[in-house]
């Protein structure tokens, strides 16, 4: 078995070497475990512009099984990404997605969205308590990443000019 992370080319292409060149497995294998190690993502999770940080505050308002859960899940879409689908997660509207979290009949949801260069941004988490998410929960998931992305934009501005100088 591959620790987590990581790709198995037999696994993918069920190449063996006794089927084929070994050389041209080790070869392949190489490139492909290269490729795989490049697919994770990287999950942040939201932070204010005077550094409060709203998502790792819920998360530690969480009984432990719950954050522990919550935190699994996190990983497993970092891991997987954009293929990551229900019933861990789904997609809510205007790209903001939602992570889906059950325990026992407690149901906890985080939302996020994907930025280029394999990011995945976690706005805000709740506790469900109601058939359809909230929408003061999406409209604060939209805000935050208006609020993430601008201050990215700031700062690729400000990392250009200081590099000119």
């Amino acid at each position: 078995m591959q620790p987590p992370g990581r790709c198995s080319l037999s696994t993918h292409y069920g190449l063996r070497p006794e089927r084929e060149g070994l050389h041209l497995v080790l070869q392949l294998k190489t490139v492909f475990e290269a490729q795989c190690l490049n697919l994770k993502f990287e999950l942040e999770l939201y932070s204010t512009e005077d550094g409060k940080e709203p998502v790792a505050e819920f998360l530690d308002s969480l009984d432990r099984k719950m954050n522990a859960k919550l935190i699994g899940l996190m990983e497993l879409l970092e891991e997987k990404g954009t293929e990551l689908r229900e019933p861990y997660s789904a997609p809510l509207e205007d790209g903001i997605f939602e992570l889906r979290c059950k325990l026992g009949s407690n149901i906890t949801r985080a939302l996020y969205f994907f930025y280029v260069g394999k990011r995945i941004v976690v706005t805000n988490g709740f506790i469900k308590k109601t058939q359809k998410t909230p929408p003061g929960e999406i409209k604060l998931a939209k805000d935050r990443r208006k609020d993430w992305i601008e201050r990215q934009e700031r700062e690729k501005e400000n990392a250009g000019k200081k590099g000119r100088r």
